[in-house]
């Protein structure tokens, strides 16, 4: 397994310690490898995780907010068991140690989780499955999920829900110069099928930018924090936040972004969250 962290690394994949007077949420996101001809053809393969704690008695612009992370790759495709395993720790220790729990679609990702875990990670992702559906009826004071693609309407004007799209009326830059020259899935076959290290590298600083803008965009939706009206540069808050966890973040294209606003209304949308095809009708002479 390929792990990093801002956190140390005996502690990387353990919630860090939560200070007091906070609000902690825990954002999760996860990518996986889509296959709709077979049953169960989704395989994870990349998750990461931002734990942001927010003051209780005030709301604080999130730039100056620091959070912790963490993002686990499979080093090959037989790590899969073992990332399902990390994912599911994780979030079962979200459950325990924060107030929100949030992801985009979130239970997409339960689900395909849940689809290929081992028989030891179930219990957790079903668990989790559970108080995602049951998070409308739950106590906003207590630990529970907000799910950003269907409890932000309230801040939206806009009828798309895909997160690139929330984001950019929310006034997040989250461009996303990892899927200019291919797919999110072309460039993990580069990394599982040719080791080519950059193609992994993009996965996982666009799946850190996922749970970062996520946890963003819950803070903004439970009303525990704001930014400022002329946007927030996300790409520039991990290149210091992740600063020198992957070559990636070095690369012209990435630092690019940094100086000026992007124009990022176009962004492309990891596969993981775009919409399901629509399965081909069978012919009737079959």
């Amino acid at each position: 397994m390929i792990i990093k962290s801002s956190l140390p690394r005996a502690r990387s994949l353990q919630p860090p310690p939560r200070r007091s007077g906070t609000v902690r949420i825990a954002s999760i996101d996860v990518e996986w490898t889509k296959n709709y001809r077979i049953k169960n053809g989704q395989r994870p393969f990349c998750y990461s995780v931002t734990w942001l704690d927010l003051p209780a008695s005030s709301t604080p612009d999130l730039v100056g907010v620091p959070f912790e992370w963490t993002s686990v790759y499979v080093e090959e495709p037989g790590e899969m068991d073992e990332l399902i395993r990390h994912a599911a720790a994780t979030v079962a220790a979200a459950a325990e140690t924060s107030t929100i729990i949030t992801g985009h679609q979130f239970c997409a990702d339960l689900s395909v989780l849940e689809a290929n875990a081992p028989t030891d990670a179930a219990s957790a992702l079903q668990e989790a499955r559970a108080q995602w559906k049951d998070r409308r009826g739950a106590n906003p004071d207590e630990s529970h999920y907000v799910d950003t693609r269907y409890d932000a309407g309230h801040l939206l004007t806009g009828t798309s829900r895909r997160l690139v799209d929330v984001c950019t009326e929310l006034g997040l830059d989250v461009t996303q110069p990892e899927l200019r020259q291919a797919s999110m899935p072309a460039w993990h076959r580069r990394w599982v099928e040719d080791g080519q290290k950059e193609g992994r590298e993009r996965v996982s600083v666009l799946n850190l930018r996922h749970s970062v803008s996520t946890a963003y965009v819950a803070a903004r939706t439970a009303g525990l924090a704001v930014w400022a009206d002329e946007g927030l540069n996300v790409n520039r808050i991990i290149a210091e936040a992740a600063k020198g966890a992957w070559a990636w973040l070095e690369n012209p294209i990435f630092t690019d972004l940094l100086e000026d606003p992007c124009p990022f209304a176009s962004a492309a949308l990891s596969p993981s969250k775009a919409p399901r095809p629509r399965a081909k009708q069978r012919s009737s002479t079959r």
